[in-house]
């Protein structure tokens, strides 16, 4: 089952989904290139393709090296993977990763700025091409009135990305970067409308999911997820479930195509309770992309399970 197509939300040749990996290979103007369109091409045997982290914001591009795209020439170098792939049969969507404080300030192009929930910076150092291992810098707090700018920028990234021949955007509301540091209440100290409650942090991330539906179209817009993870100062926090639920409930009731688990326990992170795992897929109607330690027995018995609602990926398309 795990090689069969797909025919539901998405039509997919099988239900295998490449993994959003992070490169840095892209050039000094963070365009993609022929290097990363041979890297994706290479990989189009896969149903689904995720691309690595793609910063919608020049104040998102916070790791070295890392692709954008919110410029002309960034839709025109971008079409080389996205023809790649297609090639092969894959459909493809760009990972949207805005990486807020995970930053330092020289990886950010001239102008751009690091921003977050809330002014406190981030702990440890990052890479940068100028000056090696530098401490993540000092990020700006997001005032409620500077929200609808970062939610037009991911909407006119979302327009882009189509516009570039992706078949759709992951938003990328995990692993501690700038989404899931409004989400997660060991970093949003907020008091305000994006803070202080479980539905106050889920806000941002269901307004810029809304808009960029409206934007581009429900089938066109997936989001990645990763509760109880520990990356980037993240960590399990009073009523985590909770939350996440009732934000799975409402995710699916805007529509998106499909709901991306991440589970990191197989690289040492806390696993992933399996009843949250269960209640976290009925609360969305959509497709359920699982990863994390799977091989191909896991993926199929996942499929199965599925019901053929789900996707794999080692991830595996439930």
């Amino acid at each position: 089952m795990l090689f069969d197509p797909l025919q539901q939300q998405l039509a997919l040749q099988n239900r295998v989904v490449m993994a959003p990996l992070t490169r840095s290979r892209a050039d000094a103007d963070h365009n993609p290139n022929a290097l990363m369109a041979e890297y994706y091409g290479q990989r189009a045997s896969a149903g689904l393709i995720i691309s690595e982290g793609t910063s919608p914001s020049p104040n998102g591009l916070g790791y070295a090296r890392i692709p954008g795209l919110f410029t002309a020439e960034h839709v025109t170098k971008w079409r080389l993977s996205t023809d790649a792939v297609h090639r092969g049969g894959a459909k493809f969507f760009v990972q949207l990763m805005h990486s807020g404080r995970v930053a330092a300030l020289e990886n950010l192009p001239q102008g751009a700025r690091v921003v977050g929930a809330t002014a406190v910076a981030l702990e440890g150092e990052i890479y940068t091409d100028s000056a090696g291992m530098q401490p993540h810098a000092q990020p700006h707090a997001l005032g409620a009135g500077e929200i609808p700018a970062l939610i037009a920028e991911f909407v006119h990234s979302a327009q882009l990305a189509i516009e570039a021949g992706f078949d759709g955007i992951e938003l990328h509301a995990a692993n501690g970067y700038l989404l899931e540091q409004f989400l997660n209440a060991n970093i949003n100290t907020r008091s305000d409308a994006y803070g202080g409650g479980a539905s106050q942090r889920n806000r941002i991330v269901l307004e810029i999911a809304r808009a960029c539906v409206a934007a581009i179209g429900a089938d066109k817009v997936g989001i990645r997820l990763s509760p109880y993870g520990v990356f980037n100062g993240t960590g399990e926090f009073e009523g985590i479930a909770e939350q996440y639920l009732e934000l799975a409930r409402e995710l699916s009731e805007i529509g998106l195509v499909y709901l991306h688990l991440v589970d990191h326990s197989s690289m040492g992170a806390p696993p992933v309770p399996a009843e949250f795992k269960a209640q976290l897929r009925s609360a969305f109607n959509g497709l359920f992309i699982a990863s994390g330690g799977f091989n191909a027995a896991k993926c199929a018995s996942g499929v199965k399970f599925g019901a053929g609602r789900f996707s794999c990926y080692g991830p595996c398309f439930y």
